[in-house]
């Protein structure tokens, strides 16, 4: 039997893995990008080589995105497309931190439809396939369900909760961050927290992977402005985010400032 998208994304996100484990130190080569001043290493461009190889290697048909390679035009030519952060969450990796991940997706005209985001030195790998369910090293995911605001513990930068981003009065839910876009979206799916919002431009490869498991899990995950978020754009890039389960996703939106 042929392999499945599911199980290819899982078998490179493991040998990226490897790879990315093999650098530390002087290895790591840290410099900063001049489009806008990220840091990118060694181990970013060698973790990105290795997934092109192996999946495109293995569906030579499919597009190719992401962050750390040159866009290629062709890519919105091709029904299929890759969409990879090869090192998602570089600052905790360069500070020697566990939470950073591989985030690899497919996108099948426009939907994510198999996705993987591996956290390689807490030993979780997420996975979800369309009509599959979302998991956590194999056992299903659920989002929670608060109903507002008030009742929910977000994973947010302090300036999103800023008062003049919302309606009056602001609401104050209980605040959490994590590193690493990813991450946040897996543990929204896991049910860890009940919402990630940011007002902060969304790239795809940083929110392909979690958008699929947060559908899988039951919730609901749209730019700002409540738009569904279609992948493959020619931008790739989307007017933030805000992710949660149907209810508490329809009370954030409602209460944001009109724009």
């Amino acid at each position: 039997m042929p392999e499945s998208d599911l199980a290819l994304l899982i078998r490179a996100a493991r040998a990226a893995a490897e790879v990315a484990l093999g650098y530390s130190g002087d290895l790591l080569n840290v410099r900063h990008k001049a489009a806008d001043g990220s840091p990118v290493t060694d181990a970013d461009i060698a973790v990105n080589d290795t997934l092109q190889r192996i999946l495109m290697d293995a569906r030579p048909d499919y597009g190719w995105l992401s962050e750390e390679s040159a866009n290629d035009p062709a890519r919105q030519d091709a029904r299929r497309v890759f969409i990879v952060d090869p090192i998602d969450g570089t600052r905790s990796f360069i500070g020697g931190g566990d939470v950073w991940a591989h985030a690899l997706a497919v996108a099948d005209e426009g939907r994510v439809t198999a996705a993987v985001v591996l956290m390689p030195q807490l030993d979780r790998l997420f996975s979800a396939e369309t009509g599959g369910g979302a998991h956590l090293n194999g056992e299903l995911l659920t989002v929670r369900v608060a109903q507002t605001l008030e009742d929910a513990h977000v994973l947010a930068t302090k300036p999103a909760l800023a008062p003049e981003r919302w309606q009056a009065p602001a609401p104050a839910p209980r605040r959490s961050y994590r590193p690493a876009m990813a991450y946040q979206l897996a543990l929204v799916a896991q049910g860890r927290f009940d919402a990630v919002f940011s007002f902060r431009r969304a790239w795809e490869w940083d929110i392909a992977a979690g958008a699929l498991l947060l559908a899988e899990a039951g919730a609901v995950m749209t730019d700002i402005q409540g738009r569904s978020i279609r992948f493959n754009a020619a931008e790739p890039r989307h007017n933030g985010l805000v992710a949660a389960s149907p209810t508490l996703h329809g009370d954030i939106l409602g209460r944001l400032a009109r724009t």
